[in-house]
């Protein structure tokens, strides 16, 4: 053991055995609930390598908002009505683009960080890709020109968040948790893993290795910018970017060869690597090239420490509804009904990636906290101008690397707050970079699919369709959609066959399949709870009232020979809590 592993086993033990480590159940701290195999060590690194795979947001979400034109006024002429080449207006685009800078790195340390405090979970949050795309360019669209405004957009997001907090009170988002089958559950976690490997094979994020194409879904792709058409297609030169086989040896093959050895912070490596070689210019792996973006990009990197105020998106929401209430209820559903899905399916995988899911209650700990600190960071988010902020698939980079606890996700929003005042370098990690690493934590995540319940055809044809569904619609929330109705079609007409035929037609390998029932099971949520308690006492409180009115009924009904039924009436009023306690019902 050398003297640095030596000074890390001292700094894990002091810390674990101290009043810190006890809150956060770290090995060594006596805690009834301790974690087995936490170290604070590990959990900085596991926070760094979450932080810098999903660093890219920080550019990228500034860049897909800033499409939107937010508060910028364009007078637009019939020759560009879109001020796609209106000088003054553009100007104002860059600006917000760096004020969503800021905000989209103050959002995110702000949600990882109390993720990670009140839920002790290593998943960090952040505003999610898709969801961002959806609201800049279908619901407010490219410079304005959608159904409704920046700040009206805002506004629906705002309020998703609250209707969230209701939800998450009241159960609903665990009981849709709770209610799908134990092979969906681990089939979206799958699905999630290969879409994290086909972003990592993408242009937008990843090491550009495949590309949309206009005959197939997909085609191989890697060719040089100078060799793709308006629309990103490679016309030749496939497989030939410097960039994209940069990202595979030092962001890939170095990085699995680390990872073979057990090597810690093996993706930090890689991605730390890939990055400092790209930043050189006149080389042919530059991500600042001699164009007009790679030139802006340079003079952005140049400033290093640099801070943008939140001038043009802080708290810009517009409540007059009026103005397009269709649009905006419209708006509103699609946001609840997207992030519900998307963000429960991807909270429970990365819990199940953990290792934290209940086998019995099929939940987590504190879900119901988890589910409202979630839901409160949206709201906070459209007040920074952000969309809706949802758990971050890319969270499994660090829960790969060790992160078991909350201290990952906090150690990843220190890191996302102080990217506030170093934008300039964070923003300048390239795709490249960060795309082996998302391809190697998919592989990681799809070690699970053995778990799946393959005997039986209704649990295993339904999974398959999750799994297929998830990186081939690019959303988790429809690939889970596609599998539970694919799983209440196939399972259904089995169940309309087996009435129909009194149990006479039934599959061979029914034996074999799970069991599955839509009543929630495990504890509910604490809310309910408290209120059923309440509930009872109030009951109990009222019963005992009843039982002494009925105790000074008038000596008249008594003389007439009622006092039996009155004394049958105490006792049911008396003994009626008892036996409910005691008895079963059928």
């Amino acid at each position: 053991m050398n003297t640095a592993q030596r000074a890390a086993k001292a700094v894990n033990q002091k810390v674990g055995s101290s009043s810190f480590g006890h809150v956060f159940r770290l090995e060594g701290s006596r805690h009834d609930k301790e974690i087995k195999d936490t170290k604070f060590t590990t959990e900085i690194r596991a926070g760094l390598t979450t932080f810098f795979t999903m660093a890219y947001i920080i550019a990228v979400n500034a860049s897909i908002l800033s499409e939107t034109g937010g508060n910028c006024v364009c007078d637009g002429s019939s020759n560009d009505p879109t001020c796609r080449i209106d000088a003054i207006y553009l100007d104002c685009v860059r600006d917000l683009r760096r004020s969503l800078i800021t905000a989209t790195a103050a959002i995110a340390g702000f949600s990882s960080f109390l993720f990670g405090v009140l839920t002790n979970m290593p998943v960090c949050l952040a505003p999610g890709m898709g969801l961002n795309a959806y609201f800049a360019y279908q619901i407010v669209g490219f410079h304005g020109a959608g159904p409704i405004s920046y700040n009206l957009a805002l506004t629906a997001v705002f309020i998703e968040g609250f209707i969230f907090i209701a939800l998450s009170l009241i159960g609903m988002r665990q009981w849709l948790v709770k209610t799908i089958p134990a092979s969906l559950k681990i089939a979206c976690a799958c699905g999630i893993g290969l879409y994290l490997a086909q972003v990592g094979l993408s242009y937008s994020a990843g090491i550009g290795a495949i590309s949309g194409s206009r005959t197939t879904p997909l085609q191989i792709a890697g060719c040089p910018e100078e060799f793709r058409d308006d629309d990103g297609f490679c016309t030749s030169h496939k497989m030939t970017s410097p960039t994209m086989w940069i990202g595979i040896m030092c962001g890939g093959v170095i990085t699995a060869y680390l990872m073979t050895f057990k090597v810690k912070s093996a993706m930090i490596a890689g991605i730390a690597l890939v990055s400092i070689m790209s930043w050189p210019r006149r080389t042919r792996f530059t991500y600042f090239p001699d164009t007009v973006a790679g030139d802006d990009r340079w003079s952005f990197f140049k400033k290093v420490v640099y801070f943008h105020p939140i001038d043009q998106t802080l708290n810009t929401l517009d409540w007059d509804v009026t103005k397009a209430p269709a649009q905006f209820a419209l708006a509103l559903f699609t946001f609840l009904y997207v992030d519900i899905i998307d963000c429960t399916a991807t909270l429970y995988s990365m819990a199940r990636f953990c290792g934290v899911v209940d086998p019995e209650t099929g939940d987590f700990p504190r879900s119901t906290l988890a589910y409202c600190t979630d839901a409160f960071s949206i709201s906070v988010g459209a007040l920074l101008g952000c969309s809706p902020v949802t758990t971050f698939v890319e969270s499994g980079a660090g829960i790969a690397e060790g992160g078991k606890t909350g201290l990952t996700a906090m150690v990843c929003g220190i890191c996302f707050f102080i990217s506030m005042f170093f934008a300039p370098i964070f923003a300048s990690i390239p795709p490249w970079a960060t795309g082996c690493t998302l391809i190697l934590v998919g592989c990681l995540m799809m070690r699970q699919v053995v778990g799946i319940n393959w005997k039986y055809t209704g649990d295993a044809i339904p999974a398959f369709v999750t799994i297929m569904f998830i990186p081939f619609g690019y959303s988790a929330a429809y690939g889970l959609i596609a599998g539970l109705m694919s799983y209440a079609a196939l399972n259904g007409f089995v169940w309309v066959t087996k009435v129909v035929t009194r149990g006479r037609v039934v599959p061979d390998d029914e034996d074999e399949r799970e069991y599955w029932t839509i009543k929630p099971h495990g504890r509910l949520p604490w809310f309910i709870r408290s209120t059923k308690t309440l509930t009872s006492r109030v009951g109990s409180h009222h019963s005992n009232q009843y039982a002494e009115s009925i105790r000074s009924v008038d000596t008249r009904d008594i003389s007439h020979g009622n006092s039996r039924a009155v004394d049958q009436e105490l006792d049911v009023i008396t003994v009626a809590p008892e036996v409910e306690k005691t008895t079963t019902r059928p």
